[in-house]
């Protein structure tokens, strides 16, 4: 009987970051091309945000629905159908024809990207231990970055050059390339089930735990505020601020390559000093970066240099969240758990796009009205992240603690007898 492939932790950690590029590519190119495909299609500009939480809502139904059965699962085996399925629905995207035919291809993407997210997580939280997880997250969480200095401004050129269909192409080839790799080098992954001993532990149970229903409340929090400005950044700039259509993918490149050094930095300062300090340092410079980019731009101040702070700082706080929320469930049931979480994610994402673009108008000349009061939105809830960051933390340090201490430090009554709890 042939003994279990062993892989080292880089090679886990890059495998699954080059999954997660083409996963994060996916999603996060449609929302700069916007303005391409919406006149390609004749889609009003303030509808875009809808676009965008078609796939992170049918996210969140496909994150409720594999928290029922994820676990049951080799992890390796799971990711390539949520791949396959996020490659097809990709292509699908690119052969639409209207608002309708794209929302439905989005909505696809959304139902196996959900889980490829979660299940990522998990194969990460699984193999590599909590002392280095938050390099890992950290590292895993640079695909976002690559997808900004890379795929995104390649999306931009590609859609310049070829139509706004050829980037839903080329990214379903890649995805397929890449998700064959990293299926084919990935070892079996089934340790969670070996670890599982008598009956299953029920999703409602999960929802009885103060640790797991403040992770969720954090997710939520967080993704409302990010995604009520996320898919309107490319609109704005080009109709509000006048910047040039065949300049847009510099602006991505910068602030894929901050991200890129800040994932890596914020990783490493959460293993030293927690999510609650990193996390809090993460929410206030979105919060002033906000108010720089769209309330009070100073004169002189060029606007790729703000928006690079928009992404160090975005970066940093997801870093500290993802760390943080890996550390609330036990390896038994962490897919489980990555599901859910993966379908409050997209919910707080679908609640933040959808939310914006009832709030967003389209003025003549193609300007969006209504940016000044989405942008107080997410500045007060992000006010709220370090309270939230706080509180999940000092539950999970208090159940670590209580888990370390050695069963001899309990004090037993002289004379013998049961001791007091």
């Amino acid at each position: 009987m042939s003994s279990p492939r062993v892989v080292s932790e880089r090679v886990v950690v890059f495998l699954i970051g080059a999954v997660q590029f083409v996963n994060i590519l996916d999603f996060v190119m449609v929302m700069p091309l916007g303005p391409d495909f919406a006149a390609g299609l004749g889609i009003a500009t303030s509808h875009i945000g809808t676009i965008g939480a078609a796939y992170t809502a049918a996210g969140c139904v496909a994150g409720v629905a594999g928290s029922y059965f994820l676990d049951r699962f080799d992890r390796r085996k799971a990711l390539a159908v949520a791949m396959l399925g996020l490659v097809v629905a990709t292509a699908a995207g690119g052969f639409a024809t209207g608002l309708t035919s794209l929302l439905v291809a989005r909505a696809l993407a959304g139902l196996f990207g959900g889980p490829a997210t979660s299940l990522s997580m998990s194969i990460i939280a699984d193999l590599i231990p909590a002392e280095r997880r938050g390099r890992a997250m950290g590292a895993v969480m640079g695909a976002f970055s690559v997808a900004s200095v890379l795929g995104i401004p390649l999306a931009l050129k590609v859609s310049g050059w070829a139509g706004w269909r050829m980037p839903f192409f080329a990214v379903a080839g890649l995805g397929l390339l890449l998700a064959a790799g990293a299926i084919f080098y990935l070892p079996p992954l089934r340790g969670h089930l070996e670890r599982q001993r008598g009956p299953i532990v029920p999703v409602r149970a999960l929802f009885t735990r103060t640790d797991v229903l403040l992770s969720y409340a954090l997710t939520t929090l967080l993704n409302v505020a990010g995604f009520i400005i996320i898919p309107n950044i490319s609109g704005y700039v080009q109709h509000n601020m006048g910047y040039p259509r065949e300049e847009l993918e510099l602006i991505y490149f910068v602030g894929g390559l901050v991200s890129f050094v800040t994932l890596r930095v914020a990783g490493k300062a959460v293993d030293a000093l927690g999510s609650f300090r990193v996390g809090t340092v993460g929410s206030l410079l979105f919060i002033g970066t906000l108010y720089i980019s769209f309330i009070h731009l100073p004169a002189g101040v060029p606007l790729v240099a703000v928006f690079a702070c928009f992404f160090l700082s975005n970066g940093v706080r997801n870093v500290a969240y993802s760390t943080l929320t890996s550390r609330v469930p036990e390896q038994s049931i962490r897919a489980r758990f990555m599901s859910f979480q993966s379908a409050v994610q997209h919910l707080g994402a679908a609640a933040g796009a959808f939310l914006s673009s009832q709030m967003l108008t389209d003025l003549p000349g193609g300007q969006l009205g209504g940016m000044r009061e989405v942008v107080f939105v997410s500045m007060a809830l992000t006010l709220l992240a370090p309270v939230m960051f706080f509180l999940v933390e000092r539950r999970v340090l208090a159940r670590d603690q209580v888990a370390a201490t050695p069963l001899a430090a309990v004090p037993v009554p002289v004379g013998g007898g049961t001791p007091r709890p």
